[in-house]
Formats: structure tokens, sequence, C-alpha cells
């Protein structure tokens, strides 16, 4: 169509260009050597010992079952976490998007590798998370069982609450019900209270050598005085021939893997997607470029366009009043041919006109102000009105603030653009591109606003506020505190505690920080943006159901 095109400005041999691009290559080198480090599990004797049992890791078995075609989330979960007990890397268990027999589906493998596949608190949590995208999303859910269940010494954190162990089963009831299909391969251990896991889905799989009991041998003689071995007492023969638990017994993990995707094979088709999709077509402009173009340089601007031009099909991006509220853009675009709907916040200055009094004023790139907010409220209800999936790139520093930030109506604007996020019923992505503070986060799509996916770049920060502004705000208050003590700070003193909280605080604000916790799902390479909206954009569409959009009571 013409004219919708976006005309890139980037000077690809400008020197600042070059120095960001090597900015963020440098993290992004930092973040992969992590990845990998995570992707070893328990490390090598962990895995020599897998394999000395017959069988593969987690991983290998994914690898074989999907190939290359795998989507990984929560790979950072607890990242820097359980240092007492010898860390948990990706919490001991492996989740992600996979292609299996040509469709799409959700694995949830526990690595065995990893103190035994036992649950911490973070690895519930994981488990949990991915099972809710698999509810919001209808995708069909493969487990790959090989866990000693609950981590005892933590047991407190992992077995009460309703984010806790017992939610995964109450899950599985709840996808059986939705008439989300459900495989599960016991492929190790499978004891206690997660013997229910399998058993709570729609085919059961289990491989020669395998354990499904809810005590294994050494509680069954503690408790009643029986002495029974494993197979007899829950193994994968017994299983089939008595008790009747499995559908599938399998000689080995390839057997059984194999399996799987035979069974994938003959699911019925999925029900036609509610959205809009076309033969996708590429940007035309190559996604390293982005690289060069993002700038966390508060003294830089950047224009958001140039982002989005390096993400969507044909770089074409139909946009809406681009001449009203500009310091966020909003517009159609479609990425892997499916019809989205952007809301990015724009980190170019723009000169504007002052309401009423004519007068020429600057509008900040990053902030939210009344005439944005308000521009992004109609185009999000204008998404929902007319079923396209929204997707937010969020680089925002918060609304405006000030006293004619105050008598514009911002409270009222902001309301109504929070308002219409909280309750669209089309699916919503998040991709926290840099920084994403206070009441900006929400109205972007933050976590406690259901994205189905949010995704984070390694150069992403978000907090109620900056580093610099929460550890100057956090000095005074220590100072007034110290002074109320008749203490009083040197200069070198209160530079020293400055730089203390700054440094706790930045910590705090790092991406990987928040994917540890899975506030985000993903760290995503800025250059593979368009590829992880791809890989959302499709779970999403499987879920055919969209409510109706209504969003009660708006401050106009």
């Amino acid at each position: 169509m013409p004219g919708s095109a976006i005309e890139t400005r980037v000077d690809l041999s400008s020197p600042q260009f070059e120095k960001s691009a090597r900015r963020v290559i440098d993290l992004m080198t930092e973040i992969k050597n992590q990845e990998e480090q995570i992707r070893q599990g328990g490390g090598a004797k962990a895995i020599e010992s897998q394999h000395k049992k017959g069988r593969l890791t987690a991983r290998e078995r994914i690898a074989k079952l999907a190939g290359d075609s795998f989507f990984e989330l929560g790979l950072y979960a607890a990242w820097e976490m359980y240092g007492e007990w010898g860390g948990a890397p990706s919490a001991g268990t492996i989740t992600g998007l996979a292609r299996v027999a040509d469709r799409l589906v959700m694995i949830i493998a526990n690595d065995a590798t990893v103190k035994a596949g036992a649950f911490f608190p973070m690895t519930a949590k994981k488990v949990i998370r991915a099972q809710n995208i698999a509810i919001e999303n209808r995708i069909p859910t493969i487990y790959l069982v090989d866990s000693a269940g609950v981590f005892l010494p933590l047991q407190e954190d992992v077995f009460p609450d309703t984010d806790d162990f017992g939610r995964v089963f109450r899950n599985n009831a709840v996808m059986s019900a939705l008439g989300i299909p459900q495989i599960t391969a016991i492929m190790g251990m499978c004891v206690a209270g997660g013997a229910y896991l399998p058993v709570m889905c729609d085919k059961v799989l289990m491989t020669e050598g395998s354990g499904l009991f809810l005590a294994g041998p050494a509680l069954v003689q503690a408790a009643i005085g029986q002495k029974v071995s494993a197979e007899e007492l829950g193994g994968a023969k017994m299983h089939a021939e008595v008790s009747g638990t499995v559908d599938f017994r399998e000689p080995d993990d390839d057997a059984c893997l194999a399996r799987i995707a035979a069974l994938v094979d003959k699911m019925g088709p999925p029900s036609p997607s509610p959205f809009s999709h076309k033969p996708a077509e590429p940007p035309l402009y190559a996604a390293e470029e982005i690289y060069g173009i993002y700038s966390d340089d508060p003294a830089r601007q950047y224009d958001m366009r140039e982002i989005i031009a390096r993400i969507v099909d044909r770089s074409e991006f139909e946009e809406y009043r681009p001449e009203y509220g500009q310091t966020v853009l909003c517009g159609y675009a479609r990425v892997g041919g499916w019809a989205i709907g952007i809301v990015a916040n724009q980190k170019k200055h723009v000169p504007v006109i002052a309401h009423g009094t004519g007068e020429k004023r600057i509008h900040f790139g990053g902030v939210i102000y009344t005439e944005s907010a308000e521009k992004s409220a109609r185009f999000i209800m204008d998404c929902n009105q007319n079923r396209v999936p929204l997707v937010f790139l969020h680089d925002v520093n918060g609304f405006m603030v000030g006293k004619e930030a105050e008598w514009s109506g911002i409270i009222r604007a902001g309301a109504k653009m929070v308002n219409a996020v909280a309750n669209s019923v089309v699916p919503k992505i998040a991709v926290i591109c840099g920084g994403s503070f206070g009441a900006g986060h929400y109205a972007m799509c933050g976590k406690a606003y259901d994205p189905r996916f949010i995704f984070a770049w390694p150069t992403a920060r978000y907090a109620v506020m900056s580093g610099d502004s929460a550890a100057g705000t956090l000095l005074e208050i220590k100072v007034k505190q110290l002074e109320r003590k008749d203490k009083k700070l040197s200069e070198e003193e209160k530079h020293e505690l400055y730089e203390s909280i700054r440094a706790t605080y930045e910590h705090q604000t790092d991406p990987r920080y928040a994917a540890a916790r899975l506030w985000v799902d993903a760290l995503i390479d800025p250059a593979e943006t368009r590829d992880a909206l791809i890989w959302a954009l499709e779970a999403s569409a499987l879920n055919p159901e969209v409510r109706e959009f209504r969003t009660g009571v708006l401050q106009t």
C-alpha cells in the first residue's frame, strides 16, 4: 500500500551507530555465554550419570522430539538463587514452545541433572507459568517427567500456596476440562504428589526402568513394614499389566519420543483462528541494525519507528494519529502475516503547540503525556473492537508530572489507558526494550495486566523508577533518618552510600533478575524480536475465543 512503508533515515556508518551496536553486541555475547552455562544443568558429571542409567537428558529429549524448533521460555528462572543449595539452573525444568509433527505445542520437561529434577519453589512457579500460557492460548502440552518430587529442605515454600506445587495438578484438571490435549511421558522417577501429574493427563507413556509411585520402597517399608522392589511397586511393566495406569509402555527414551510424535500427529486440527493472517513477508531492513539504532543513553534520542521497520512485514506501519500525542506511537502492521496493533514509546523529543495558549513546548521522548495516553486508550479500544492482537514496545520513563500535566488531566487520561489495557480481550504481547518504569510499565501492559507473553531485551530496565532517581530518593531518606539520631554524614560518606544504594538497585532492575523470578518469560536478542513475536502470535491464535470487550466506567 503506497506510503505505508517506513523509510529509514539511519546512517549505518556513523560513529554513534557503531558505538551503540558494539555495546549491545557485547551485552548479547555476555548473555549468550551465560545461557550456555545454564543449559549445562547440573554439569558434566550429572549428565554422565543420566546417560549411565540409559536415559537422555531433558535437552536431548526435547531435541529428538522437536529438532531445532524450540523456543525456550524461562531459561533464566532461579538465576543466582538457591546458592546455599548449590543453585538450581533454569529451576531444574525446561519449558518452551515447539513444533512436533507440525503442531505447535508446549513442552515441560524435568531436568534430572539438577537435584534429580526436584521441585524448588521457582520450579513450581515456572511449570505453572507454562501451564497458564497453555491455558490462555489453548496449546497442546507435552510433559517429560523425570523428577524426585518436592525439594524437601524448601517444602514450606513449594507445597501449600495457590501458586505452589498443588496448582500444577489443578491445572492438569482444568486443561483437560477445556479440551487442551495433554500427553505425559514418565521417563525416570515420578514419586509422591508428583505422581498425580501424569495420571491427570489424557495420555500416559512410561519407559522401562522408570518408577511411578506415591511412596518409594524405602518409605513404604518405613510406613507399613512392607519390603518390595521399585519395579514391583511401580515399574512400567506393573503399571501396564496390573494397575492399568499407563497407556503405552516403551522400551527406552527414543521409542517413547517417537510414540509421542505419532500421537501428536493424530490429533484433530486446531480451531480456526479469529485473527487476520496472510502469507508472511520479511521487513525491508536487516534486523541486526536494531543494535545500532537502540540507545540507552539518556542524552541520545532514537526513533522507535526505525525499530518497528525492522520487525514488521514489508516494514509497513499504518500509523494512527501520527501528529497527536507523539510520544507514544500507535498503528497497524503485520508480523509473520499476523495483523497486529502496535503501541510503542517514542524516544524522540517532540515539539508541540500547547492547547489553549498556542505556546511552543517540547514533549520529552519516553514520557507519556495526556495526549499520548488518550490516543493510546482510543487505539487499544479500536483494536479490541476489530479483533486485532496488541504488541507493546516499552521504553518508558513514566507519565508526565508537574502542574501543567496535572491541570491537563494526566491522571484521568492515564486511568483511561490503564482501563483499556486491563480490559482488553485480544491477545497482548509485551516487549521491554529499554526502561519500563513506574505507572508507565503498567499502562504499557506490564506483567500485572496479563500479557499472553512478556519478553525483554538484555538492555531492559524496569522498576518503580530509574536507578539514579531511586538512589537519590533513598539516600535523602537515609540521611534524614541519621540526622534524627544526631549523626551527620560527610560528602564523601554520602557519595559512598549513594553508590552502594545505586548498585543494589541497578542489580535489581537488571532483566536477568526479573527473568530469574519469571517476571518476564524470556530474554530475547533484539535482532530476534520478530521471531519471538511470531511464536507468540501463532500460539495466541490457537485460542478461538474472544470475549465481548467492555471497559466499565471510563474517565472522560
